[in-house]
């Protein structure tokens, strides 16, 4: 599949890792003083990177990428269905009757990767970082099955819109579920998805859950 990664002039680089930090995939990183792409199948595209060198020392490529392999640590699972099946064989006689039904990492929106494997015939679920902790079922309830991302649009930094518009895009994204909390500021996750859905160019089905910060699901749309 032919992409849009940044590559780094590494002549150029003087190692002051503003694009480390600007990077929320996890992409770059400093090696030898100088700024490197370590991770290419994390690399979005979008470029948040390109802005914050200095040294004008990135810049955009078009090329075949590397297929996204997940880090050691990450769930060996290609989608949420199959991580649930193994938490239904093995998960349930570890942890008992509660078990995991998380399907795939990293779950952070800013960190996941667009070009996810487990991204294709999903059914995404985007949440509010706050509902998993006030809902007692939330696993099962809302995770199973689903490819689950997270977030807070007070607490993060920029805006989840075009990170979201670019997995929808990529991905043949099946259905797309947000659930937030009743406080006010969740309601920027919902903006969020709405607009990603907006500039996605597909037709996706979309539904969303209302939780009370006592647990109770107020609405479902």
């Amino acid at each position: 599949m032919i992409r849009t990664i940044i590559e780094i002039d590494g002549e150029k680089c003087d190692g002051c890792g503003q694009c480390v930090t600007a990077c929320h995939e996890g992409a770059i990183a400093l090696t030898g003083g100088k700024a490197r792409l370590v991770r290419e199948d994390y690399c979005d595209g979008l470029g948040n990177c390109l802005p914050s060198c200095p040294a004008g020392a990135i810049r955009f490529t078009e090329r075949e990428a590397l297929p996204c392999t997940p880090p050691k640590e990450a769930a060996p699972y290609r989608n949420a269905a199959q991580a649930g099946a193994a938490a239904q064989a093995g998960g349930a006689a570890e942890f008992g009757a509660g078990a995991s039904r998380l399907g795939q990492w990293p779950v952070q929106i800013k960190l996941v990767p667009v070009n996810a494997p487990y991204f294709e015939n999903a059914d995404i679920l985007v949440a509010a970082d706050c509902s998993a902790y006030a809902r007692a079922d939330f696993h099962e309830r809302f995770m199973r099955d689903k490819i689950t991302l997270i977030g807070c649009p007070k607490l993060d930094d920029g805006d989840y819109r075009e990170k979201l518009t670019a997995i929808f895009r990529t991905g043949a994204v099946k259905s797309v579920t947000v659930v937030r909390m009743e406080v006010p500021c969740c309601g920027g996750i919902t903006a969020a998805v709405k607009g990603a859905l907006d500039a996605c160019g597909k037709t996706i089905p979309a539904h969303t859950a209302l939780i009370s910060t006592g647990g109770k699901i107020l609405a479902e749309t």
